[in-house]
């Protein structure tokens, strides 16, 4: 079982769970996400972060960790540096993407950490944050980030990970949050007080005792 920590403390999530957090901007919701991330690392389990809106430098601070060269399982794809036009080099800490369209890109970046650290460092629990899902709907069809988003939650599921995903719920209409909502096993969802309401399907209920 997977620990959420945080905001979440006392609750549980089985190997290959994959949650949807929602909310409108400014809730806190990618503050959840992060903190259900550094709950695992606190722990010693490793974090991949696929990021779509801060630069990994910036993800980085964002986990109190201060350069690439500290001892921390932490992975991040960076699909922002070289969409500004910054030059990058790939790392054992950051793989970068060309976009947020790049997606091809994405997910090797993902892959390879998948198998770095299952393989060489041997970790065997890991965590995934997808930050955000809004900005990949912005620059590509619901249909191909539903299909992207399929590999990456199913690669979780395999691997018996957990995923976190964000996702701006004001951003979009009932239809694209009704289809992208089918990929997850759970909701967590923030409104505009900052109240968290968790909600997971009868199955994955089941799953998590």
């Amino acid at each position: 079982m997977y620990e959420l920590g945080g905001e979440l403390d006392g609750r549980t999530v089985t190997p290959g769970t994959n949650i949807l957090v929602a909310g409108p901007p400014l809730t806190g919701k990618r503050r959840i996400a992060r903190e259900i991330l550094r709950h695992g690392l606190n722990r010693e389990e490793g974090a991949i972060v696929i990021t779509t809106r801060d630069s990994a430098d910036r993800v980085l601070t964002q986990f109190d960790i201060e350069s690439e060269d500290e001892q921390r399982p932490i992975g991040i794809v960076d699909c922002v540096t070289a969409h500004m036009g910054r030059s990058t080099t790939d790392t054992l800490t950051v793989k970068y993407a060309t976009s947020p369209v790049d997606m091809t890109g994405i997910g090797i970046g993902f892959s390879n950490f998948i198998e770095y650290f299952y393989g060489e460092l041997g970790r065997e629990r890991n965590r995934v944050m997808v930050d955000s899902l809004s900005t990949l709907l912005m620059y590509s069809t619901l249909q191909t980030v539903f299909e992207f988003m399929h590999a990456i939650t199913s690669r979780v599921d395999d691997v018996d990970a957990i995923g976190v995903h964000v996702i701006e719920s004001t951003a979009h209409d009932d239809q694209t949050l009704h289809t992208m909502g089918q990929l997850f096993d759970g909701t967590i969802e923030v409104d505009e007080s900052g109240i968290v309401d968790v909600d997971f399907s009868t199955e994955t209920e089941q799953r998590n005792g």
